[in-house]
């Protein structure tokens, strides 16, 4: 379903680009049914969540400093890859796999938190463009990943806690969840292809470096996070909260204080990520 999702979006990219507006509403949807089957007894953090937030910080510095001698943009690009949260949609990833969500929940926002202390202080540091001052980015990218995360987890351990034979249609309706995550992946798509369609022609080469870099970046996470939580007995909680991003957060952040064409990399990410998470998703229902 996913790599259709994405091949509908590319495609019809002129219709579906119109509905950006509605993609927030259908991942604090799928948040909340996602967030009716959480137990809040088994959130608990890992000795894997330090070191897996260890990795993400330090790389998204050093594949800046490796890449910078070559090409700023395409070292802006990989660097926020890296630095990208864990995307609000793990979880429902995480439970189609059969991994620990609660597990992966507690790292969202454990590494949500943690971006949005740092990625202000990095933009400052890089100086690419006029950026506001740390208290304003820090609320400007607080407020972005805030209501979309906090805000179903809240309502959905106030659903089960409250109101049970509510949270008990919540679960019977899982399912809806990656449905919706399938509508949200095909406007996200044409938002994509709509961007870089706008593009200057003559960065065309620089594009597809950026779109190459992504994809070893997104597959190393990947791979990276599913040994480190393997030692734990949570590869697929691991995996996934390094490797699947909140691009379209990512997205957001490099228009608005980097150089605008580094959004390529985590506009290409997407895609990479998606593919991913299909063959997981393959894989796992063949076995």
């Amino acid at each position: 379903m996913m790599p259709f999702a994405m091949l509908l979006g590319s495609v019809c990219y002129p219709f579906f680009s119109r509905l950006a507006f509605a993609t927030p509403w259908l991942i604090f949807t799928m948040l909340l049914l996602t967030y009716c089957n959480l137990s809040l007894r088994r959130i608990r953090l890992l000795p894997m969540h330090a070191w897996l937030i260890g990795i993400q910080v330090l790389g998204s510095v050093a594949v800046y400093w490796l890449l910078h001698p070559f090409n700023e943009v395409l070292a802006q690009a990989a660097m926020i890859c890296v630095m990208a949260p864990t995307a609000t949609s793990a979880p429902v990833i995480t439970r189609l796999l059969g991994g620990n969500v609660e597990n992966l929940i507690t790292y969202s926002l454990l590494c949500n938190g943690v971006v949005a202390v740092m990625a202000p202080l990095v933009f400052s540091w890089l100086g690419e463009r006029e950026s506001l001052s740390f208290v304003e980015s820090f609320l400007s990218i607080g407020r972005r990943v805030g209501l979309l995360l906090i805000g179903p987890f809240v309502l959905g351990v106030l659903v089960r806690s409250l109101w049970p034979r509510v949270s008990e249609y919540g679960r019977a309706f899982a399912n809806l969840s990656f449905c919706l995550w399938s509508v949200a992946l095909t406007i996200v798509s044409a938002n994509i292809v709509n961007f870089i369609l706008a593009q200057d022609a003559g960065h065309y080469r620089l594009e597809m470096v950026i779109a190459a870099v992504s994809l070893v970046i997104c597959v190393g996470q990947f791979l990276t996070g599913r040994s480190l939580g393997r030692r734990y007995g949570e590869t697929v909680a691991g995996g996934q909260g390094l490797g699947q991003k909140n691009t379209i957060l990512a997205i957001w952040m490099a228009q608005t204080f980097l150089n605008p064409l580094s959004s390529l990399g985590p506009g290409t990410y997407v895609l990479w990520q998606n593919l991913v998470n299909s063959f997981q998703v393959w894989r796992k229902a063949k076995s």
